[in-house]
């Protein structure tokens, strides 16, 4: 950040009296403009035990498999975020379910939301951000080509509970990132 969004001056990267980290704060004004991390939601949609896939048309991974997911918006819940940008980009109708996996990417400074979804049919199709959209069962889960270490885990974690039978939450940190290409 180099102008202050509320005056148009010039900001700082200095520790605010009373805080204890560098923040963006106005030479004129004084405005303290804090930085957090942005919210990632999507979903891990399922039919007849295969999860839904999509290859990216976008950068970064650009062709790379991931879970129908992108960034929250402002003035939209979770759910209708992860049951968004399903929609937009594997055109999938689907019903949320629990929350299902929170992972903190400092390093890109997000975080992951995963819901678990279940696909209400199967008309879907690729949106903008996608080249395909696949359904996988365990075995044929491509799983070099998997974008984010975020979604592997989360694909890690959902067959694991599947197998043993107990969906839970599962939290974490992601603090390394897959190759890039």
């Amino acid at each position: 950040m180099k102008f202050c969004p509320t005056c148009g001056d010039t900001v700082n990267s200095v520790i605010p009296p009373g805080d204890n980290r560098e923040r963006f704060v106005c030479i004129h004004c004084g405005e303290i403009h804090y930085q957090n991390p942005r919210n990632i939601v999507g979903t891990v949609p399922v039919w007849d035990g295969k999860v839904l896939l999509c290859r990216r048309a976008i950068n970064p991974r650009y062709g790379f498999w991931t879970l129908p997911a992108g960034f929250m918006e402002l003035d939209e819940t979770t759910t209708q975020a992860a049951a968004r940008e399903t929609l937009e980009e594997a055109g999938a109708r689907i019903e949320i379910q629990e929350l299902y996996s929170l992972l903190n990417v400092p390093r890109a400074r997000q975080v992951h939301i995963f819901y678990r979804a279940r696909l209400l049919d199967l008309d879907f199709a690729a949106g903008e951000e996608s080249l395909e959209v696949q359904l996988f069962d365990e075995a044929s889960i491509p799983w070099p080509e998997i974008a984010f270490a975020s979604v592997e885990q989360t694909l890690r974690f959902f067959f694991a509970d599947r197998a043993s039978g107990n969906f839970k939450l599962h939290t974490g940190d992601i603090l390394h990132t897959l190759h890039s290409g």
